[in-house]
């Protein structure tokens, strides 16, 4: 069964650029594989906006949708997405019930990043540039938009290497992808195509120079930037030399098909390089070539006066290039958007519980076992009565004595035994239903497998409270299977936006749902809490869970914590 599929361009899907031909060839291979695949992007084309106002009423079902005008997209871009598009943006993800939303190019104020940030689904980048990563600037930013994202794809390894100094993970190197089709070998002339740019005169120079001593090549200066100048061609060479604009692959393709040899631009594009093997050109690229572009013009000499080196490389530039179709692409793509997909958890619309009263149960808080709280066990059972809970887990730091005390007291509150525990640097997590204490300082995985030792349940509380230790993203996804429960909301954090990020992330999985008042003040008891089915052991517990309500009853947290420090005043005075 297909999946649902968004990509993401911020460039203008009406002008050519190589980033748009990278989503258009992987859309289309796509749709071959059975998936639903939908482009979002800005345009210029007056046509393409009202088709696309069209098809945000019509329920997002076209193939691309414009979302708005282009406007200016560079790293050092100051003009923020318009109001507008914003909307439309918006509408769109929320439309398109996506499965996944594929941005490419985030690390730009654009599109990309905004849908990236914005959407719910399972969300995966793909960088292309080493130069459009300066976005977001803000390193809080920058964790917020990693946080959201699920899997990290760059187009080189040099790519990957720098996207990875600013969003630190594990980057998967995809190909640009390449039409074998559109790009083939077809008879050569004896022709050198060599990409321009205005800043690299030296390398130029250099081709020059060899084309003076081969009287019977042809020299293209194959201009795939918008126009930027026109190169100096000198005056012995004026009947052999030529200047071609071809900004898009359609473009190029005839001219790199019968050409023998292509030197690329030291800052050229990939993609050209790419499509050259393709055609079954030799590339005159060798090593140490930026810091001595005169090496171009000697690696063409030697492949135009060697007919068989020439013929022998540009098999194998074809046979390289076959491996990196767009065919190729897509399947990658394909199994890494199903895998990714496996993430989510089925969700059950049983409730085998559906029978029982409702109770409030507070998962989150704190006896005078901790460190930081001086609330006696029997006082805070007693407070827990008056305030008509009617279950709570003592979950004292990285100590299980105050909830075997509950459990031994007499109440009418039930008590789930736990402890929450502080991890190597990897924030901390809360075991429940323990049956022994879990020694502090393991590491993320293996708390969590002590937890699961003793047939316990994992509880993830806080888990993007920036003011604290927490996990990060690849700590947090690579063991998202052995997370029971996961905090959507607690009482006692300082920004309710860490709350609302825990919400969307457990949103976007189906995780199952927990919240707590993490409370070390009787005052603070139950302003978190849940609403759920009234439970008699784990199995139970997690049973009710599936059907449970957050309830959220915050007091001043300001006034809260006074009262903590009130408290450890007084005990250090005693």
């Amino acid at each position: 069964m297909g999946l649902r599929v968004c990509l993401v361009s911020p460039f203008a899907w009406s002008r050519p650029h190589e980033v748009n031909e990278h989503v258009h060839g992987l859309a289309r291979e796509l749709r071959s594989l059975g998936h639903a695949v939908t482009v979002l992007a800005p345009s210029t084309r007056a046509a393409d906006l009202v088709a696309g106002r069209r098809a945000l009423l019509d329920g997002v079902a076209a193939d691309v949708i414009a979302l708005g005008p282009a406007f200016p997209v560079s790293r050092r871009s100051r003009i923020g997405v318009p109001v507008g598009v914003r909307a439309n943006l918006a509408l769109a993800l929320e439309r398109g019930r996506f499965d996944i939303v594929h941005g490419f190019e985030p690390g730009l104020p654009s599109l990309s990043y905004l849908a990236l940030r914005d959407s719910h689904s399972l969300g995966v980048a793909t960088f292309l540039s080493t130069e459009r990563l300066g976005y977001p600037p803000g390193k809080p930013q920058r964790e917020r938009l990693l946080s959201r994202l699920d899997a990290l794809l760059a187009t080189s390894p040099e790519v990957a290497a720098v996207a990875a100094d600013r969003l630190p993970g594990d980057y998967r190197v995809v190909s640009p992808g390449v039409d074998t089709d559109l790009f083939h070998p077809e008879p050569k002339r004896r022709l050198i195509v060599a990409e321009w740019r205005p800043t690299e005169r030296p390398l130029t120079r250099s081709v020059f120079r060899t084309l003076r001593e081969l009287p019977e090549w042809e020299l293209v200066l194959l201009r795939t930037k918008p126009l930027s100048g026109r190169p100096s061609i000198p005056r012995a060479l004026a009947g052999r030399v030529s200047v071609r604009t071809a900004r898009d692959g359609a473009g190029r393709s005839a001219l790199l098909n019968e050409a023998a040899i292509f030197v690329p631009a030291l800052d050229g594009l990939d993609r050209v390089r790419l499509e050259a093997a393709a055609s079954g050109a030799a590339i005159a690229a060798p090593p140490g070539l930026r810091e001595q572009p005169e090496l171009a013009g000697a690696a063409a000499a030697r492949l135009a006066e060697d007919d068989e080196l020439r013929e022998r490389e540009g098999r194998e530039n074809r046979k390289s290039a076959q491996e990196q179709t767009f065919a190729k692409l897509a399947r990658g793509h394909d199994e890494l958007y199903r895998r990714l997909a496996t993430r989510r958890r089925a969700t059950d619309a049983d409730d085998p519980l559906s029978n029982r009263d409702w109770i409030v149960c507070d998962l989150h808080m704190h006896t005078s076992w901790s460190h930081d709280c001086g609330i006696e066990v029997p006082e805070l059972l007693t407070h827990a009565e008056t305030e008509g809970l009617g279950a709570i887990a003592i979950t004292d730091h990285n100590v299980f004595g105050g909830a075997l005390e509950a459990l031994a007291a007499t109440s009418s509150v039930t008590v789930i035994p736990g402890e929450e525990v502080k991890t190597d640097g990897q924030g901390e997590i809360i075991g429940l239903y323990l049956s022994e204490e879990i020694p502090r300082g393991m590491s993320f995985g293996d708390t969590l497998a002590a937890i699961h030792e003793q047939d316990g349940v994992a509880y993830l509380p806080h888990p993007f409270d920036r003011m604290h230790a927490i996990p990060d993203a690849a700590t947090l996804r690579r063991h998202l299977d052995e997370i029971d429960v996961f905090e959507v909301y607690n009482a006692r954090l300082l920004f309710e936006g860490y709350n609302d990020e825990a919400l969307r992330f457990a949103r976007k999985y189906n995780l199952t749902m927990g919240a707590g008042s993490d409370a070390h003040v009787l005052q603070g008891v139950g302003t978190g809490a849940l609403r759920m089915r009234e439970f008699h052991d784990r199995e139970e517990f997690l049973a009710s869970l599936r059907s449970a309500q957050v309830l959220r009853r915050p007091k001043s947290l300001l006034y809260l914590q006074s009262l903590k420090w009130a408290a450890q005043a007084k005990e250090r005075v005693r």
